[in-house]
């Protein structure tokens, strides 16, 4: 079951601006702010928590990152909404018995947690992610 919106992610050509920008609109300090790198999707995120939902910040670590790719197709701005389940398997194939198709398998994103990410073409042209537990190694 879908609990909550876990975070929205933009998509940025320079993460430490990017971050210096979010917290002055936000008024936050540096303490607000985790960042790591996600080597399987080839990006570098920056988590700001905003109530109980984050802000997510990807900068591409290479020319071959899908953000790197979306970055020289669309320009910096909104890429994705990711919705928090119990279950990552388990809405997967809710949805996909609704016709909804995955892009690609249950895999490990940033923090560990198990994603999947939804086609936009099956969703209104909006890019959707679930996210669950972090994934036993």
């Amino acid at each position: 079951m879908i609990s909550k919106i876990d975070h929205i992610a933009i998509a940025v050509s320079n993460l430490d601006e990017a971050v210096r920008t979010y917290m002055n609109v936000l008024g936050c300090g540096a303490d607000a702010i985790r960042i790591e790198e996600v080597p399987s999707e080839q990006v570098r995120v920056a988590f700001i928590q905003v109530g109980e939902t984050k802000i997510e910040l990807l900068e591409p670590m290479s020319p071959e990152s899908p953000i790197s790719k979306f970055l020289e197709k669309n320009g910096e701005g909104m890429h994705h909404i990711a919705f928090s389940t119990d279950s990552v398997a388990r809405e997967q194939e809710r949805v996909t018995a609704l016709g909804m198709r995955p892009l690609g398998e249950i895999r490990r994103g940033a923090g560990g947690k198990e994603i999947l990410f939804l086609h936009p073409k099956d969703t209104g042209r909006v890019l959707m992610e679930l996210t669950g537990k972090k994934k036993e190694e």
